[in-house]
C-alpha cells in the first residue's frame, strides 16, 4: 500500500499582505515540490515500471500530472479572484457553494490531515528497518509524531525553514540516482522485450496516483505569504510542472537500470542502481516523508480553526487569530489524533478512505471554478483564468481517480459528506457572503426564461401563477396558504402587503419588512416569494401591482384577494374585476375561516356551484382539482353542484356533465337540484354548502355603478358558508382551460352562477 499524501491549503483573513513574511520560492514551491517528490517516488514507482513498462508509466505520469495540473490552474484562478481566509480549500469551497458544503468537506478534510501525520509516521519508521530490522514500529511512529509536533510548534516559517536541507538532500538522491544509471553496473542487463504486465493499467495509476495529489501543500500556510494573489498560482504551477519533469525522468532512469523483476520486487530498488546508494538514498526517503508530516501537522490545525471561526466547531478551537500566531488548540487536537491513531496498528484501509477525502476536495475545487464561470457573476474576474471546460475536467478526473482507487472506499467517503451536509444543511448559520449557487440559479432562470418567452402559450400550458394582496402576513396565512394550495407547486405565488399611503411618510423599513414576511412564510412552510408595495390608491395599487407582477412569460395571471372588513374595499376589489379581465388576470375573492378549514377524521368536501364553462367553469373546475392534489386535501371530494330550471333543463346538465368529467379527467360527484319555487336560489345554496369545507362559485363583472349592490348580494351569499371562494376568469384562454373541444354545452346553457 502506497503512503499517501494529505495536504490541505489555508489562509488567515485577519493577516494582510503586509503581514506575510514568506516568498513564492520558500512559501509556495519549497512544501509543494517536497510534497511531490515524496515516498511514492522512492518506494513505489520502481514497481510501477516493473509492472506495466516504461511507455505506459509514461501515460500513468502524463494522466496524472493532468489532472494535478488543472487543479493546480483551478485553485489559482480561485485564489487570484478574491480573498481567501483561514481554511484555504475548506474556505474557497464555503464560500463559493455555501457553508454547509464547506464544513461537510471541512471536517474529512481535518481528520485526513491529521490521520496523514500517523501514516506518514508509520512510514517513516517502517523505512527504518533497512537499517534496523528489530525496530518497533509503533514505538518509533509515536517518537516520530512527538519530534512532529516539537518542530511544528516552533513556528510556521522555522518548520518550513528547514525543509531547505530536505530539498537538497531529494537533489541529492536524483543525482545519485542519474549517476548510477549512467555509470554504474546496473542491477540486470535484460532487453526491455523481458518486461511483463502483471497488473491492470488502471489498478497501476490508483498506486501511483497519491503521489501527484500534493498541489495545495503550498497553500497550507498562504497567511504568512508577503504576496498570495502572486505567490500561490506562480510556486503551485511551478511545482506541479517541475515535477512533472522529475517524473517523466525518472522512470526512464530505472527501466534502463535494472529488469522487471527487480523493480517490481524491490521496494528500494534505488538503494542498488544509484551511486553510494543507501547514503544518498534514504536521507531523501526519510527527509521526504518527515516534511510530509510536518506539513501536515501544520495544516490540520488550520483546517480546525477556520471550522471554529464559522462556528462549526466550538470556538475555542480557533486559539489566538492574531497575525503570527500559532493554532496551539488546534495543534494540540491534531496531536492527540494523531497519537491514538498509531493504536489502529494497520492503517491501510484509513490511508484509503482519507485518500478519497481529499480526492474530493481537489476535484471540489476545479467545479467550484468550473461554476464561477458558468455563473456568469460579473464578480468573477482572476487574474489568472481558465476555460471552465478544463476546470471541469479536473473536477470529473479527480472524481474518476477516486472511483479507480477504491470505489468502497470512494461510496463511504461520498456518503459520510452527504450526511455532514445533510445534518449542517440544518444546523448552520446564514451569512451575509453571496456563494455560487445564487448566480447559477441566476443563470438557469435567465437561460429559461430566454426560451420560455420563445414558445406560445396555451391552454394546455396555462398554470397559476398566483398574486396574493393581504394586508398582513401574521394575520392572513389561511389565505396565503389557498393561494398555495390553488398554485399546487406549479405556478409562482406571490405575497404582497399593500400599504396605502406616502413612501417618504412611512414609519418602517419596506425591505426589513420583506425579509420579514419571507421569514414568516419559510417557518410556515408556504412556498411563496413576499414583497411589499406602497400605493397612493387601493383599485389604481392593486392593477399596477398586477401588471408589474413577474417577468418574460412569467407573470402573475389570478389576483387573490380576502375578504374585506369593510363593505367599500370589498366594492374596491369590485370595480378591478373588469380592467383585470382586460389584462388577461383572473380574480378570486376568499372568505376564509381557518379554525373549520379541517373536519379531524372526515373525508373534506370541496363544492363548486358551476353554471357554465363559457366563463368561470372551467377555472373553478381547475382549481378544486388543483385543491385536492396538495398533501392536506389529497382525499378531498369534488361535488359539482348546479341549479336547473325545470326537469328538462336537469336532465340535458346532468348528460352534459355525465360526458365532460370523464374528458376531463377531474374525479367529482355531478348533482343537479331543480329549484322548488317557495326555495330562493340563496337559500338552496347554503342549505347545500353549509357543511362544506370549501364552495367555489362564479364571480361576475357587475356594470359600472352596479357593485355596491353586487358586493351586498356576494356578502349575504358568503355569510352562509365557511370558507368560499368567488372566482372570475379572466384569463388568455376563457372556456378552454379544462374544457374538451368534442363536449358542447347544451344550447340554452345559463351562465355561472354568481
Amino acid at each position: 500500500m502506497p503512503t499517501v499524501n494529505l495536504k490541505g491549503t489555508f489562509l488567515n483573513p485577519q493577516r494582510g499582505s503586509s503581514a506575510g513574511k514568506l516568498g513564492t520560492f520558500l512559501g509556495v514551491f519549497t512544501p509543494t515540490i517536497l510534497t511531490i517528490l515524496g515516498v511514492i517516488m522512492y518506494l513505489r514507482f520502481g514497481w510501477v515500471v516493473g509492472q506495466v513498462g516504461l511507455f505506459k508509466t509514461l501515460m500513468i505520469v502524463l494522466l496524472a500530472n493532468l489532472i494535478t495540473l488543472l487543479t493546480s490552474l483551478s485553485l489559482s484562478a480561485i485564489a487570484t479572484n478574491s480573498h481567501v481566509g483561514v481554511g484555504g480549500a475548506y474556505y474557497m469551497i464555503s464560500r463559493s457553494l455555501g457553508l454547509e458544503i464547506g464544513g461537510a468537506i471541512g471536517f474529512p478534510l481535518f481528520f485526513s490531515q491529521a490521520l496523514s501525520v500517523t501514516l506518514y509516521a508509520f512510514g517513516l519508521a517502517e523505512s527504518l528497518k533497512f537499517v534496523w530490522p528489530d525496530v518497533p514500529v509503533s514505538i518509533s511512529a509515536f517518537v516520530i509524531i512527538a519530534l512532529v509536533a516539537l518542530l511544528s510548534s516552533r513556528g510556521a516559517t522555522f518548520a518550513l525553514r528547514t525543509q531547505l536541507p530536505v530539498m537538497v538532500l531529494i537533489g541529492l538522491s536524483l543525482l545519485a540516482l542519474a549517476s548510477g544509471t549512467l555509470w554504474g553496473p546496473g542491477v540486470e542487463s535484460a532487453p526491455a522485450a523481458a518486461i511483463v504486465e502483471k497488473a491492470g493499467f488502471w489498478l497501476v495509476f490508483a498506486v501511483f496516483f497519491p503521489a501527484v495529489t500534493g498541489i495545495m501543500a503550498g497553500l497550507s500556510m498562504s497567511g504568512d505569504l508577503a504576496e498570495p494573489r502572486r505567490s500561490i498560482p506562480r510556486g503551485s504551477v511551478a511545482a506541479t510542472l517541475a515535477g512533472l519533469l522529475v517524473y517523466l525522468i525518472v522512470p526512464v532512469l530505472l527501466y534502463f537500470s535494472a529488469d522487471a523483476a527487480s523493480l517490481t520486487e524491490d521496494p528500494l530498488i534505488w538503494n542498488r542502481i544509484a551511486l553510494f546508494g543507501p547514503w544518498l538514498v534514504l536521507p531523501g526517503l526519510w527527509g521526504a516523508i518527515f516534511s510530509s508530516a510536518v506539513g501536515s501537522m501544520l495544516g490540520a490545525p488550520r483546517t480546525l480553526q477556520a471550522l471554529a471561526l464559522d462556528r462549526l466547531v466550538p470556538r475555542w478551537l480557533a486559539g489566538s487569530t492574531k497575525a503570527g500566531a500559532e493554532p496551539r488548540m488546534g495543534m494540540l487536537v491534531t496531536l492527540i489524533l494523531s497519537l491514538a491513531a498509531v493504536f489502529l496498528g494497520d492503517l491501510n484501509t484509513v490511508a484509503t478512505v482519507a485518500t478519497m477525502f481529499f480526492l474530493s476536495v481537489y476535484g471540489t475545487v476545479n467545479l467550484v471554478a468550473a461554476l464561477e464561470h458558468l455563473s456568469g457573476n460579473p464578480s468573477w474576474r482572476p487574474t489568472l483564468n481558465i476555460h471552465w471546460t478544463l476546470s471541469l475536467l479536473g473536477g470529473l478526473g479527480c472524481f474518476g481517480v477516486m472511483l479507480l482507487i477504491h470505489w468502497p472506499a470512494t461510496v463511504f467517503a461520498v456518503t459520510v459528506e452527504l450526511a455532514l451536509w445533510l445534518l449542517l444543511k440544518r444546523r448552520v448559520r446564514k451569512d451575509s457572503w453571496g456563494d455560487v449557487r445564487r448566480d447559477l440559479y441566476e443563470a438557469l432562470i435567465r437561460w429559461a426564461l430566454v426560451r420560455l418567452n420563445n414558445r406560445p402559450m396555451t391552454a394546455r400550458n396555462w398554470r397559476p401563477h398566483i398574486l396574493v394582496f393581504v394586508r398582513q402576513i401574521e394575520r392572513r396565512l389561511d389565505l396565503a396558504r389557498f393561494g398555495a394550495w390553488f398554485a399546487e407547486n406549479r405556478g409562482v405565488v406571490s405575497i404582497c402587503e399593500l400599504y396605502h399611503g406616502d413612501i417618504l411618510a412611512l414609519d418602517f423599513d419596506t425591505v426589513e419588512r420583506q425579509k420579514k414576511i419571507n421569514a414568516v412564510l419559510k417557518e410556515e412552510g408556504v412556498i411563496a416569494f413576499g414583497e411589499v408595495n406602497v400605493v397612493q390608491n387601493v383599485e389604481r395599487g392593486i392593477l399596477a401591482v398586477a401588471q408589474s407582477n413577474g417577468i418574460a412569460g412569467m407573470q402573475s395571471n389570478t389576483v387573490l384577494v380576502g375578504w374585506p372588513d369593510e363593505r367599500e374595499r370589498l366594492v374596491n376589489f369590485l370595480r378591478v374585476v373588469r380592467p383585470l379581465e382586460r389584462l388577461n388576470k383572473s380574480l378570486i375573492i376568499g372568505k376564509t375561516n381557518p379554525m373549520k378549514t379541517f373536519r379531524e377524521g372526515l373525508v373534506q368536501d370541496i363544492h363548486v356551484w358551476w353554471g357554465g364553462l363559457k366563463r368561470n367553469g372551467d377555472l373553478l373546475l381547475l382549481l378544486a382539482y388543483l385543491l385536492t392534489r396538495n398533501p392536506d386535501w389529497r382525499n378531498a371530494r369534488i361535488r359539482i353542484l348546479s341549479i336547473a330550471s325545470n326537469e328538462l333543463m336537469k336532465g340535458q346538465t346532468e348528460r352534459f356533465l355525465a360526458r365532460l368529467i370523464p374528458e376531463i379527467r377531474i374525479k367529482a360527484d355531478v348533482d343537479v337540484t331543480v329549484r322548488d319555487e317557495d326555495e330562493s336560489i340563496l337559500e338552496l345554496m347554503h342549505r347545500e354548502s353549509a357543511d362544506a369545507d370549501v364552495v367555489l362559485l362564479g364571480l361576475a363583472a357587475p356594470k359600472e355603478g352596479e357593485e355596491e349592490s353586487y358586493a351586498e348580494r356576494l356578502d349575504e351569499l358568503a355569510s352562509g358558508l365557511k370558507t368560499c371562494f368567488f372566482v372570475h376568469n379572466g384569463s388568455l384562454f376563457l372556456g378552454d382551460l379544462v374544457t374538451p373541444e368534442k363536449v358542447e354545452a347544451p344550447s340554452d346553457e345559463k351562465p355561472d352562477h354568481e
